[in-house]
């Protein structure tokens, strides 16, 4: 199966929750009127593409009739098609790792497949020729440092480890050396999912990304947030509110093969002006994708 097969694959049931509730529209209408839009709106919403980008969708899209003249339904889905897939692309951008090594510090909340997503990024780098170190930097919870160990042990790269309460900042400092002075091409850090406070939270990704400076002040850096894709517009809060805390460049996300809710991946790249850099599709370790935003709107749009 090739990616774009596997990737229209994983995509099944957000299109078909997609394709159902905007197709339902055009069926029932015939005419192209306000009361066509306000319903496109309302399938929108329903289709987990969120209010604000919804609200930005169908203004370019009123624009868009009124410019071309359009009256056939038909071409009012194309252009709605046209303007989705404008707005997946306008962030496009993929993951920055020029230097030796390059450091990827990995945030999110506990549940959202952060630790598969390491174990999986690591498989994908390893099969590319690279030396990859994976940092158990999740010191708060052993079996988040158990989950990471076999999912390194699965991948074939090394795993650096601390036991349990260990200061995360001091796994960080010991990866970093450690990649430096063994010639590693990425060293992937784990972060605690969720702290006590935000404050907390704050402190201990500042103290982890100040320790990465010290020690690899030249390097290529990205902060990936993972995301649960099944919980649709929750993924938005959740990156809003980890963005108030540190600099993300990017977003993971996950678990799009078993849910309706992927036209969250609309409001994303339109509203966090964040690049979406991998999609999880499936559960084997080459599921989880390079996001393409022309595939993706391929596979979600294309009847």
């Amino acid at each position: 199966m090739s990616f774009f097969e596997k990737l229209k694959a994983g995509l099944a049931k957000t299109k078909s929750s997609f394709d159902e509730k905007i197709n339902n529209v055009f069926k029932n209408f015939r005419k192209v009127d306000e009361e066509l839009l306000e319903e496109l709106e309302e399938a929108l919403i329903l289709s987990d593409v969120g209010f604000e980008t919804t609200n930005k969708i169908i203004e370019k899209l009123r624009d868009k009739i009124k410019l071309n003249k359009i009256e056939d339904s038909d071409e009012v889905k194309k252009a709605l098609c046209e303007i989705i897939s404008e707005i997946l692309k306008q962030n496009e951008s993929g993951l920055k790792l020029e230097t030796k090594p390059s450091v990827i510090l990995v945030i999110g909340v506990n549940g959202a497949g952060k630790t598969t997503s390491i174990g999986k990024m690591s498989a994908n780098f390893k099969a590319e020729g690279k030396k990859v170190l994976v940092a158990a930097a999740d010191t708060f919870r052993a079996a988040a440092i158990e989950q990471l160990e076999v999912w390194t042990e699965r991948a074939g790269v090394d795993i650096l480890k601390k036991p349990e309460g260990a200061d995360p900042a001091s796994v960080a400092f010991d990866a970093c050396k450690k990649a430096k002075e063994e010639n590693y091409d990425i060293v992937i850090i784990d972060t605690a999912g969720r702290l006590h406070t935000k404050k907390n939270l704050m402190d201990e990704l500042g103290k982890i990304e100040r320790t990465i400076k010290k020690e690899l002040p030249d390097a290529s850096e990205e902060i990936l947030i993972v995301l649960d894709g099944t919980s649709g517009q929750n993924a938005m809060i959740q990156a809003k509110e980890f963005s108030d805390v540190t600099t993300i460049t990017g977003i993971v996300l996950t678990k799009l093969d078993g849910t309706a809710k992927g036209g969250v991946v609309i409001s994303i790249c339109s509203e966090l002006n964040v690049p979406v850099k991998y999609i999880g599709v499936g559960e084997k370790i080459d599921d989880l994708q390079v996001f393409n935003a022309e595939d993706f709107a391929k596979a979600l749009l294309d009847n």
